[in-house]
């Protein structure tokens, strides 16, 4: 039986060493609402959790112990008064307590006040303009050329060895960290969606209208998402590479460049990729 046992042992560590590379949940993230979004998201699993493991517990009950083999016989009753309020009750009572905090989070993702600075993202098939308000500095952000050059059909490229293939642009979005950074976006042209999972933002690039939101990371890095919306046959080569700053970095970097100048920033310390 041990002999048996070991093996299982094993990979179950294994299992567990890998899930940094390999997860299946949501990111926590590097915001103080990504972090709520992701309780919030345990918590709501975790209650269907339950109540699917009671229901699917009081339904192998009822199909072991009340079959015909059994000598059950069925009800004649038509309904149970008391029964239809109890479950009727305890349902809305869940949902009433799931509905509070997630109300308070909603609440929170949508205010915009006392922002420090705003961007302006518009999305264009297929790569995002960001303008810095009233910073007088803007650019277009594109798929970095070593992906484009290697997806491209014929390439002789090992896609493998692309560094953050397909996850990679020319010219990162640069803000500062610890600082609440208030979007705007738009579309030029078609549906887009600025997804980047590290800081829980999915906001729709709509043609004619404008979306807002509101960020604020706590960690200096570089955070990577994609557009989340198929807007058309190169939707896939659409990335989003987010590089935060300490302050005193962001103003040196902003000014540089409204200067018309080139400087190098310090090279952040963490990297966190979509998906």
């Amino acid at each position: 039986m041990i002999r048996f046992l070991i093996p299982i042992a094993a990979s179950l560590l294994a299992v567990s060493t890998a899930q940094a590379d390999w997860a299946l949940n949501m990111p926590v993230g590097v915001t103080d609402l990504s972090a709520e979004t992701y309780d919030l998201h345990m918590m709501v699993l975790g209650v269907c959790t339950l109540a699917g493991a009671a229901t699917f517990a009081v339904m192998i009950y009822s199909l072991v112990n009340f079959r015909k083999s059994q000598g059950a016989e069925p009800a004649t009753w038509s309904h149970d008064t008391k029964a239809e309020i109890i479950w009727t009750i305890i349902p809305t009572l869940i949902m009433i307590a799931l509905v509070i905090p997630a109300a308070q989070t909603l609440v929170k993702i949508e205010d915009t006040r006392n922002t420090e600075m705003t961007i302006m993202i518009t999305g264009y098939q297929w790569k995002w303009h960001y303008e810095y308000i009233g910073a007088n500095y803007s650019f277009y952000s594109s798929l970095a050329q070593s992906s484009n050059e290697a997806r491209r059909l014929g390439a002789d490229i090992d896609v493998y060895a692309v560094e953050n293939y397909l996850l990679d642009v020319d010219r990162h979005l640069v803000v500062p960290a610890d600082t609440k950074i208030r979007y705007l976006i738009t579309s030029n042209d078609v549906l887009h969606a600025w997804w980047v999972p590290a800081i829980a933002i999915k906001k729709d690039a709509i043609p004619g209208y404008v979306n807002e939101g509101w960020f604020k990371v706590n960690e200096p890095g570089i955070y990577r998402g994609q557009c989340a919306e198929l807007c058309g046959k190169d939707h896939g080569f659409m990335p989003i590479v987010l590089e935060v700053l300490p302050k005193e970095d962001f103003v040196a970097w902003i000014s540089a460049r409204r200067d018309g100048k080139a400087v190098a920033t310090s090279g952040p310390t963490a990297t966190k990729t979509a998906g």
